[in-house]
């Protein structure tokens, strides 16, 4: 089936400072197929792979402290296909720690949306791109904002505080009185 992976997920939880909580992460033997901020826990099967936990874990515990700016776990790309999955490349070669990018400015780099003259038809697309992203984190969809704002980010109220905490970590933003995560 066009979009599945080609080997089975394993999953893990990494305990994280983020408004959300924990992540829940899932790993094929290319390496992390899926990551979610809300609502993974229970995943089964358990990943056993010492070796891939303490990577994940560790990496992941040091970009969230930062004194990693990335993360270089490899990417099972097998959940995106097509322009998703462009889109997505685009973004994870494109926008690097600390920038920012607005939602048409990636669909314009993308080159996925030649052709479309909708205005904003574009930039809500890759919107629900953003939102579609199976391996958010790793591919910083975090970075996507809108033209006007910090734009949306999956999961309501929670899910704009764990972009707002990502973009303060990156130095885009400026801390608040109440954030909690490095100086």
């Amino acid at each position: 089936m066009a979009g599945s992976t080609t080997a089975p997920l394993s999953w893990l939880t990494v305990e994280t400072p983020l408004p959300s909580g924990p992540l829940h992460i899932a790993l094929t033997a290319q390496g992390v197929a899926a990551v979610g901020y809300l609502g993974r826990e229970g995943e089964l099967p358990r990943c056993t792979d010492g070796s891939k936990i303490a990577a994940v874990t560790d990496r992941v515990g040091e970009y969230l402290a930062g004194r990693r700016r990335e993360l270089g776990l490899p990417i099972d790309w097998s959940l995106s296909t097509g322009p998703h999955r462009e889109v997505l490349r685009t973004l994870f070669h494109g926008v690097p720690y600390g920038s920012t990018i607005t939602y048409g400015e990636l669909a314009a780099r993308s080159g996925v949306f030649a052709g479309v003259e909708e205005p904003g038809l574009a930039a809500r697309t890759v919107g629900q791109m953003m939102a579609a992203n199976p391996v958010a984190l790793l591919v910083p969809c975090h970075r996507v904002v809108a033209a006007d704002g910090i734009g949306g980010f999956g999961g309501g109220r929670v899910g704009i505080d764990v972009k707002r905490w990502l973009l303060t970590l990156e130095g885009v933003l400026e801390p608040t009185l109440d954030w909690n995560g490095p100086l």
